[in-house]
């Protein structure tokens, strides 16, 4: 490889693309979605599960394993991947969605994020230059460079004095770097407002980043406001880099965003959900705790070949959820990341086909009305 990475699109519909990013620690086709591992583990689920459904990267976030264990112990342990024993690549995110998500136990200057540990209330400073230190030490395969996750709602004034700072410190990431073999990702923000994207997109897409992510959207703000401020983000973006939207989300987001052109996506949904007993289905959501599925003996979603559907019924799903059963959780995220590893399997394949805007519209019928929503990191 000339870089850290290499990246090529393989087949173009409209905005969507597919492609491919070739890391030192395997491929990945995209789009793809990343499976959040907070704390190098991604919850209920076994890695060697995670890479049997087909996924060959997944997310873990360095502000948490600095906490604990400390990256210089995984650094110790040969890095995240291999401290997780994930045969795949991982990216880690540099904590600056901590800045807003533990708003309470930290304080933001220009020199970084001061936290106090949620564990135990241990000072952390995290600078750009020590996020990065930190990433190195984890052995990610994709850094992001710290920025400063603008919180929603926030007046303009506060969401351009936020992406300046996020520019300044992009910069200083990118100096800080020292890994060869690691990629370094840049991070739009902008809060909902469009001239402040086209300004942030401008600023972090003019550093030579190994590619690029749309920040600050699914934070609360509403839904077209979170599609229209990720359209002019990907828009910005350079067509050679991977274009990445963190954070997002239901089915129709994914393929809304596809259709934009992104690549790579990351959303604590499909596990946080299963964990409350929702599933995702073909024909939409199942909340599994009620009533209607008590003596229902077919599985989750028929039009599903993952170990769950093919040897649970809805009723024993349901009667393990009401239990308060480990294995309910087991199940349903299981089946919820079998369900989004298949959506981008599919999405991959109708855009190589030319068949991805009927395919989408097809697929996202059954989740225009009452999609679940998120927030949080974990």
């Amino acid at each position: 490889m000339n870089g850290p990475i290499e990246f090529s699109v393989t087949a173009v519909e409209g905005g969507a693309r597919s492609g491919r990013i070739v890391t030192p620690h395997g491929a990945i086709e995209t789009p793809a979605f990343m499976p959040v591992g907070t704390r190098a583990a991604v919850k209920a689920m076994a890695p060697d599960e995670l890479w049997s459904m087909g996924y060959r990267m997944v997310l873990a976030n360095a502000y948490h394993l600095a906490i604990r264990p400390g990256a210089e112990l995984i650094h110790e342990m040969g890095g995240v991947a291999r401290f997780m024993g994930f045969p795949g690549a991982v990216l880690t995110d540099s904590g600056g969605f901590q800045a807003m998500s533990l708003a309470k136990i930290n304080s933001i200057n220009e020199a970084g994020i001061r936290f106090r540990s949620h564990l135990d209330g241990a000072p952390l400073m995290l600078t750009p230059e020590s996020a990065i230190d930190i990433q190195q030490q984890l052995g990610a395969d994709i850094m992001m460079a710290l920025d400063e996750c603008t919180p929603f709602p926030a007046e303009h004034s506060r969401a351009l004095k936020s992406l300046e700072m996020t520019a300044r410190w992009a910069e200083r990431s990118l100096a800080a770097r020292k890994s060869t073999t690691q990629a370094l990702f840049g991070i739009i923000q902008g809060s909902i407002f469009e001239d402040l994207r086209k300004i942030s997109a401008a600023q972090i897409t003019s550093i030579a980043f190994d590619g690029y992510a749309a920040g600050g959207l699914s934070v609360g703000e509403p839904k077209a406001a979170m599609l229209e401020m990720a359209a002019l983000s990907a828009s910005m973006m350079p067509s050679d880099k991977p274009r990445y939207l963190m954070g997002v989300g239901t089915p129709s987001d994914l393929l809304a965003a596809i259709a934009m052109g992104f690549d790579m996506f990351d959303c604590v949904l499909p596990t946080r959900n299963a964990r409350n007993g929702m599933a995702f289905t073909s024909t939409g959501p199942v909340t599994i705790k009620q009533a209607a599925h008590a003596r229902d003996s077919t599985p989750l979603d028929s039009a599903c070949e993952c170990r769950p559907c093919r040897t649970h019924s809805r009723a024993y799903l349901r009667h393990l959820y009401l239990s308060g059963e480990i294995l309910a959780a087991r199940a349903l995220t299981e089946h919820n990341l079998h369900f989004f590893a298949r959506l981008m399997r599919e999405s991959r394949d109708a855009i190589a086909s030319g068949n991805f805007k009927a395919y989408a519209m097809v697929t996202a019928a059954a989740w225009r009305e009452a999609e679940p929503a998120v927030s949080g990191d974990l």
